[in-house]
């Protein structure tokens, strides 16, 4: 069954499946199954390909819609008296976080017309009718080709082959199986345990209702089809993982795991934070990458040091007169030079004395010298404090 309305996408389609069969048709025969197959893999890739920024913005409108999810409730929760102003208030929200509902779903409709008419182009060439640029030579070409043993327009259900039902059978199981998985790891590593969202629940009851939906609607498909809907899920399991490993989802297990990664190879920064065009050199790899990334980690350490050193330490208050007093004296000493050196002899001189005069004291029940008597304004001061030498007796 086709649509007039996508003759332009009929034609498209075709064109390039017949462009990649001409390209297949110089390793294999041009009549085999390899040739055709591979022609609608590659059709897939080029379609994905051209669909990843798609895929970027609904992983950005993926994860604003579960950081508002609590806003949301709680919306939900003072209005629900009020659909109006709740509804009012949900499109505020969405306009301020950028996001909405549907903005998930976009490269999937963005995906359908080419489903839909990469299904016509095989339904067409399955009942031997001529679509787009398939026609004459390469219909009947396509009529034969096969997939181990099954024509590329077989379905599962309205053939009586028993290779034919095998053959489609392990195709709808895998096709299956990889989107159960795509989005266990989904769930499993790239969501924010930190949050219990309803969106959490809704999605761990997508992860079993998607592979149940394929399974049913796969007994259905020609076998071209299946061909492409397992290219399409194997290349979103594989583009899911390095999503997952290089872009996971803050505060989720594949977070702690690359966070994990990066201090291991030196490219975090003592803060948390990733070192600028650390992902430019993981990517890349290699030795000189490796010590790009270590040079770099070494220098933010370095100039984190640095600024912790300049940093003045706390004194008390005596250990701040201690050093005002070190520092007069010095200056002092510079000052008056030789007088300095004078009272640094005098001192000498003076020992001698002392230590008799300590000798005596102890002998005579250790009585205690008289202190200096204070008179006028204040103490008088002595050879010593004046900077001049005492007169020898």
């Amino acid at each position: 069954m086709t649509w007039s309305f996508l003759n332009p996408l009929y034609t498209a389609v075709s064109w390039i499946i017949v462009q990649f069969h001409a390209l297949y048709s110089h390793v294999f025969p041009a009549d085999s199954g390899w040739a055709w197959g591979l022609a609608i893999a590659s059709m897939v890739i080029v379609i994905r390909i051209c669909l990843i920024p798609l895929f970027v913005k609904q992983i950005k409108s993926t994860r604003a819609m579960q950081a508002i999810q609590p806003k949301m409730k709680a919306i939900q929760e003072r209005y629900k008296s009020d659909k109006q102003r709740q509804s009012e208030e949900m499109m505020k929200l969405y306009k301020e976080a950028g996001t909405n509902p549907f903005s998930s779903c976009l490269p999937i409709l963005v995906q359908m017309p080419f489903f839909t008419a990469l299904y016509g182009v095989l339904s067409s060439v399955a009942h031997n009718k001529e679509i787009g640029v398939i026609n004459g030579p390469l219909l009947a070409s396509a009529g034969k080709a096969h997939i181990f043993g099954a024509p590329l327009s077989a379905t599962f259900v309205h053939s009586t082959e028993t290779n034919v039902k095998i053959v489609t059978a392990v195709m709808i199981v895998m096709m299956s199986l990889s989107q159960f998985i795509t989005q266990r790891q989904l769930m499993t590593k790239n969501v924010d345990l930190t949050v219990k969202t309803p969106f959490m629940q809704q999605q761990k009851m997508l992860m079993y209702v998607f592979p149940f939906m394929f399974a049913v609607m796969g007994i259905n498909f020609p076998v071209g089809v299946l061909v492409y809907w397992l290219t399409t899920n194997v290349w979103s399991m594989g583009q899911q993982l390095v999503v997952i490993r290089n872009n996971p989802t803050p505060g989720s297990k594949a977070w702690d795991e690359r966070q994990v990664r990066l201090k291991a190879s030196g490219r975090l920064n003592p803060d948390g934070s990733i070192i600028k065009g650390a992902g430019v050199l993981g990517f890349l790899g290699g030795g000189k990458a490796k010590a790009a990334a270590e040079q770099q980690a070494a220098a933010a350490l370095t100039e984190t040091v640095q600024v912790r050193r300049q940093q003045p330490r706390k004194q008390t208050k005596a250990q701040r007169q201690q050093v005002h007093g070190g520092a007069v004296k010095t200056d002092q000493s510079n000052t008056d030079g030789e007088p300095a050196a004078a009272e640094t002899d005098a001192q000498v001189e003076d020992a001698v004395p002392s230590t008799q005069g300590a000798g005596k004291a102890q002998a005579s029940g250790g009585a205690k010298r008289p202190a200096p008597k204070q008179g006028g304004g204040g103490a008088k001061r002595g050879p010593q404090q004046s900077g001049q030498r005492p007169k020898k007796k």
